[in-house]
């Protein structure tokens, strides 16, 4: 890899199908689409090999559409299946993914067939990687790695092969574990009665043990110590070993500069990707050819709508719970106790006739800077698109709500170049980060807070506050949008009051960005918040009301299709 902009499934597969050339007599070519041993037994195709499986962390196969749901952002399960978005568009567009958001999904439902299928392709590539890597080690071939390059690989390989599982095990919880040691046919019959949680612990803590604080090969976009560390950590944050992660998280902040010196909105901008607050992220790219398949289509639906500069699906509101829980005190702190749902902002909802004409954005609203960095609103500017119009860049506003999100989009300054050809604006090359250093911060406040040290967890959780106090003002005609206002916690009143803290500033901080179900989940507060959020939600929208959560809803049902293929291996949830 020469550039953290990696073709990655491009390229490997242009190599894997180069590395064996026409031998000088016809008849004695290599069988059509399909490699020999010799073509696969070098250093070479090890590395092209390990190069495709890191191709699937964009979550994507093949082409560009229908990926939505092993998005790495994992916007589907990780936001609108919690209380942050709606799925959006119109009810009857992808109204899977409603029964997803409503938690009413079938095993037949397509976009759990798409998470399934793409990461354990994922996983697979990972296991060819190990298989081949021992083979040629072992071959006695003089084209081999050194031990210390073939350490590294094993520890790049089963990084990526845990963070594959990880994502799978986070929405599907039961099920089957395939490593390098099994065949193909043997695959297909793996039962899914076994705890794989420590296989993926077990994965990163090789990885951590092998890789060093630089990248492999000097290739931003690979993994390294630091992310297996903060990987690991979360793992254990899981599995509540809050003691053992913390040390872990705290090695990984006391590698990295200070969080309040690093700009929020660097982890959202092409122009300054795998900075140094970015610790795990999905590589995207366009394509030498314009092409959007290494890109970030697993995003692509949430282009906004009408007539804004990228606009294809309207999918990807963000709630009215959401954009109120910005909402703050007159101290400048979150409303833990739910007060933001009293009185709430609507923006133009429900207005109409001269009113909706004429309406203005509301300036005294007093909320924390970073809802208008996540959130799209009416009359405050978005990007540098310009004003927010509302309903013009709005698909059905109906049924979605008034709102569009905002991280996953880049400046129309930045389309040349960073979008899909052909006018697909909303195809773009924007990484995606799935563990950056302010998600660790407040990982180790939460592991701080459990274990009782709550002026740790204090500092933490003040330190992104902080940094959240730097966002520039959003102004129109000189005049603030909004009252922002946000402050540092003076103390903590005992280990509740922190962990209330610590979980609403996890979703003020990280929102859309695919941790937010997971979180209720491990919280175990799922119930008790999406069947409140769902009550608030429905009194504007009919359609989200009435949400009944279970146990049974903490994870998702298996594709029929594969409990079908495995001859009774696989046991539905």
């Amino acid at each position: 890899m020469e550039s953290y902009k990696r073709y990655y499934k491009y390229v490997a597969v242009i190599a894997l199908l180069s590395l064996g050339a026409c031998s000088e007599d016809f008849l004695n070519r290599n069988p059509q689409g399909q490699l020999t041993d010799d073509q696969v037994s070098n250093t070479k195709a090890v590395e092209w090999m390990l190069t495709g499986a890191y191709g699937l962390m964009n979550g994507n196969r093949d082409g560009t559409w229908g990926n939505y749901a092993s998005a790495p952002s994992q916007w589907l399960f990780g936001e609108v299946a919690a209380d942050n978005a709606h799925k959006g568009s119109e009810l009857a567009d992808q109204a899977v993914m409603f029964d997803i958001e409503m938690h009413n999904a079938i095993s037949v439902n397509e976009h759990l067939s798409t998470m399934w299928n793409n990461y354990y392709e994922g996983i697979t590539r990972c296991n060819a990687t190990l298989r081949q890597l021992k083979v040629l080690q072992e071959s006695g071939s003089g084209d081999r790695f050194s031990d210390q390059r073939a350490a590294e690989i094993e520890a790049e390989a089963r990084m990526l092969r845990g963070h594959y599982y990880f994502f799978l095990w986070r929405v599907f919880r039961n099920i089957p574990y395939v490593d390098e040691t099994i065949s193909t046919t043997d695959a297909a019959r793996v039962p899914n009665n076994v705890d794989v949680l420590p296989m993926i612990e077990a994965d990163f803590q090789f990885a951590a043990q092998n890789l060093s604080d630089a990248k492999p090969l000097g290739d931003a976009g690979r993994v390294d110590q630091i992310a297996a560390k903060a990987y690991l950590g979360k793992v254990y944050l899981y599995q509540k070993k809050y003691p053992e992660a913390l040390v872990l998280f705290k090695e990984v902040i006391a590698a990295r500069p200070n969080l309040e010196t690093l700009p929020f909105l660097n982890n959202f901008d092409v122009n300054t990707e795998n900075g140094p607050e970015s610790i795990f992220a999905a590589q995207h790219a366009i394509n030498p050819d314009g092409g959007g398949d290494n890109a970030n289509v697993g995003d692509m639906l949430g282009g906004l709508y009408g007539s804004a500069p990228a606009n294809c699906c309207g999918f990807f509101n963000p709630s009215f719970d959401l954009v109120n829980s910005f909402r703050v005190t007159s101290q400048g702190l979150p409303m833990l106790d739910g007060a933001f749902r009293t009185n709430p902002y609507k923006s133009d909802f429900g207005l109409s006739g001269a009113a909706k004409s004429n309406y203005a954005v509301d300036n005294t609203l007093a909320v924390d800077p970073r809802l208008d960095y996540t959130v799209g609103r009416r009359g405050v500017p978005y990007h540098d698109w310009g004003v927010m119009p509302g309903d013009g860049w709005l698909r059905d506003p109906a049924f979605g709500g008034p709102f569009v999100a905002y991280k996953h989009m880049i400046d129309q300054a930045d389309f040349a170049g960073n979008t899909q050809s052909g006018g697909t604006n909303y195809v773009t090359s924007l990484n995606v980060n799935i563990i950056r250093l302010a998600d660790v911060y407040l990982m180790a406040a939460e592991c701080a807070a459990e274990a009782g040290d709550l002026a740790y967890a204090l500092a933490r959780v003040n330190n992104v506050r902080a940094r959240a106090a730097k966002l520039p003002h959003k102004s129109v005609g000189g005049t603030p949008v909004a009252a922002y206002n946000v402050q540092p916690y003076a103390a903590f009143t005992g280990k509740e009051h922190a962990l209330d803290a610590i979980r609403f500033e996890r979703r003020l901080e990280l929102a859309l960005e695919g941790h937010r179900f997971f979180d209720l989940v491990r919280w175990g507060i799922a119930k008790q918040v999406l069947e409140g959020y769902s009550t608030f939600e429905g009194s504007f929208i009919g359609a989200y009301g009435g949400l009944t959560f279970s146990e049974k809803n903490n994870y998702f049902p298996i594709p029929q299709d594969q409990i079908d293929r495995s001859g009774g291996a696989l046991v539905q949830n």
